[in-house]
């Protein structure tokens, strides 16, 4: 059990980084706020909402990854390096496809709901 609750602390930890650092992903929440009411709306079902609130938490999972990527690719290196930017474009183009997933289930669940 304590190694669960110093898990759980070291979570909220790197939750606080990411919303104090992360311009990204404090724009992320506010995407993750409004479509979880948008969720109830569009969403037909428990699942489809489900899909589409877990959308975006993968874009923050996604945002979390690459940030950290980022944060030791500048401890190992603040200088410039081809390898570090390799990592760090890899990263973003995580991000990159994640949104295009979120994108497309977004619109998706919309048509379906339009065409209601």
């Amino acid at each position: 059990m304590k190694r669960l609750w110093h898990a759980t602390l070291s979570s909220i930890a790197g939750l606080a980084f990411a919303a104090r650092h992360e311009v990204p992903f404090r724009q992320e929440l506010c995407v993750l706020a409004l479509a979880i009411p948008c969720s109830f709306v569009i969403g037909t079902d428990f699942s489809s909402r489900a899909i589409l609130i877990a959308s975006i938490l993968l874009v923050m999972l996604t945002e979390v990854l690459n940030t950290a990527f980022e944060v030791l690719s500048d401890h190992v290196t603040p200088e410039r390096s081809p390898a570090i930017k390799a990592v760090k474009d890899l990263g973003s183009a995580a991000v990159m496809i994640a949104i295009a997933i979120a994108g497309l289930l977004w619109l998706a669940a919309a048509v379906q709901w339009l065409g209601r």
